[in-house]
């Protein structure tokens, strides 16, 4: 006997409370908003004004990534697509990551430019746009507030929000101090702050994402302290071709081989081995893996295996 794949049935859907309605309350308040600003910017000529359009255009991809997951991640698997379209949110994120990387690159440059030569600023319109964004936002928050801790894309898609009601805030203080005192480079100035706040998180999820891609061990899992609960397991003689990736957020899932002593393949004693590693690795750890395959081996089955790694 080869070994045993072990592997129970799991259901990736999300849960029934989705708040479908308050994301796409949100994301139409929050396109609203985008699109008004956008006109705004070229009206005025405010760098601050143009980059905090971005944002709002970024929270808005966050929003509309929250609401096709809600849905999307409702479908049942298929033998087509074994995990559903639980990994068009990773996609989905990387791409909006990186052309916010760009946009934020973009505009730090911009400003600086603009500190030395200062444009023109409608430092009154740009007072009336920033409080329609500010507005909108806030309108987004009310509507959000009330599921906020129900799951990851409501925190997700609140915190976004918060974000950019930030973003509109200081847009209207750069719009203050240039109608008050002329400074005409705080619209520079407030601009680069906004990517200064903004780059360090894109970056973060950008490096988060790719590294899903490249189906990296999920952060937080320690796998040398994973195969060391292993090796403890009774009657487990040796642990190879210990794998763990990440299929979307909170979908973790792990596979190992594990060397048994040969009496519990006669004794039927391996399913209670099966179940025993799949407790280990659900129950012992900052990340629960509720999705893992272990195959059973007898000693000595390692010589009959090709490509192992440790």
């Amino acid at each position: 006997m080869s070994g045993h794949d072990h592997s129970h049935a799991h259901s990736h859907a999300l849960g029934a409370e989705t708040h479908q309605g308050r994301l796409a309350v949100a994301l139409g308040v929050t396109l609203a908003v985008f699109v008004l600003q956008v006109i705004g910017a070229v009206l005025t000529g405010s760098l601050a004004l143009l980059f905090d359009s971005a944002h709002v255009l970024t929270d808005a991809g966050g929003l509309a990534m929250a609401l096709v997951a809600a849905r999307l991640m409702g479908r049942p698997s298929t033998d087509r697509r074994t995990w559903g379209f639980a990994r068009a949110e990773v996609l989905a994120a990387t791409a909006q990551a990186a052309i916010l990387l760009a946009v934020g690159l973009f505009v730090l440059i911009e400003g600086v430019q603009r500190l030395f030569h200062p444009a023109e600023i409608a430092s009154a319109e740009m007072i009336v746009f920033g409080a329609i964004g500010l507005a909108g936002n806030v309108i987004s928050l009310l509507v959000l507030a009330g599921g906020r801790g129900r799951n990851f894309n409501m925190r997700a898609a609140f915190l976004e929000v918060v974000n950019d009601a930030l973003g509109s805030v200081a847009v209207i203080v750069a719009a203050v101090i240039i109608a008050t005192t002329g400074f005409l480079q705080a619209d520079a100035i407030v601009a680069m702050l906004i990517g200064v706040l903004i780059l360090p998180r894109t970056v973060k999820l950008l490096w988060e994402t790719v590294n899903v891609l490249l189906e990296a061990t999920p952060a937080g899992l320690d796998l040398a302290l994973v195969r060391e609960h292993i090796l403890a397991v009774d009657h487990v003689r040796e642990v190879h071709d210990l794998h763990a990736s990440q299929i979307a957020t909170g979908l973790p899932v792990l596979t190992a081989h594990v060397v048994v002593d040969d009496g519990c393949f006669h004794d039927g004693h391996a399913p209670k081995m099966l179940d025993a590693l799949q407790q280990c690795v659900a129950g012992h750890f900052a990340v629960s893996v509720e999705h893992s395959t272990f195959q059973l081996e007898p000693v000595g089955h390692t010589r009959h295996e090709a490509g192992i790694h440790e």
